[in-house]
C-alpha cells in the first residue's frame, strides 16, 4: 500500500479532487454544492492523495486574517482508516510558512482525529451546512 500526496498542478488532478469532494460532502453528507464550492476555490492551495496511484483524498488551505486555514479534508469511504487523512494533514503542515498559525473548523465527529495530530478544540460548537463543527488550532 503506497500513499502519496502532492500539490494539484493539473486539470486532471483538480477534476479528481472535485469528484472526491462531491462524493464525500455533497453525496454522503448532503452538503449543497453551492456551499461546498465557494469563492475561495481559485485562491486556495489544493492537494490530492493517492493510494497505489488512485486518487482517494483531497484537501486545501488558504491564508486568512486569522492565520492559515486548513479546509475540505475528504477521503473516500473505501480508503478510510488507511492513513490517508493523516498523510494529508502532515503534507499541509509541512507546506505552511508558519504552522503555528494553522487552524481548521472540524466536524465534531472528527475532533478526536485532529486532536491526535496536534490540534486543540476551542470555543463553542457552531454549524456549517447544518453539520456541527468546532474551531481547532494547531500546537507545534
Amino acid at each position: 500500500m503506497k500513499i502519496s500526496v502532492e500539490l494539484i498542478q493539473t486539470d486532471a488532478a483538480m477534476i479528481a479532487s472535485r469528484a472526491i469532494r462531491e462524493e464525500v460532502f455533497v453525496v454522503e453528507q448532503e452538503v449543497p454544492p453551492e456551499i461546498e464550492y465557494d469563492e475561495y476555490e481559485d485562491t486556495s492551495t489544493h492537494i490530492i492523495a493517492r493510494l497505489n496511484g488512485v486518487p482517494v483524498g483531497t484537501a486545501r488551505w488558504r491564508k486568512t486574517d486569522h492565520g492559515q486555514k486548513l479546509e475540505r479534508f475528504a477521503v473516500l469511504k473505501s480508503a478510510r482508516g488507511m492513513g490517508i487523512g493523516e498523510a494529508l494533514v502532515a503534507f499541509v503542515l509541512k507546506q505552511l510558512d508558519d504552522p503555528e498559525s494553522a487552524y481548521l473548523n472540524s466536524q465534531v465527529v472528527a475532533i478526536g482525529f485532529y486532536a491526535k495530530l496536534g490540534f486543540i478544540a476551542q470555543g463553542e460548537i457552531f454549524y456549517e451546512a447544518d453539520i456541527p463543527h468546532r474551531k481547532m488550532t494547531y500546537k507545534v
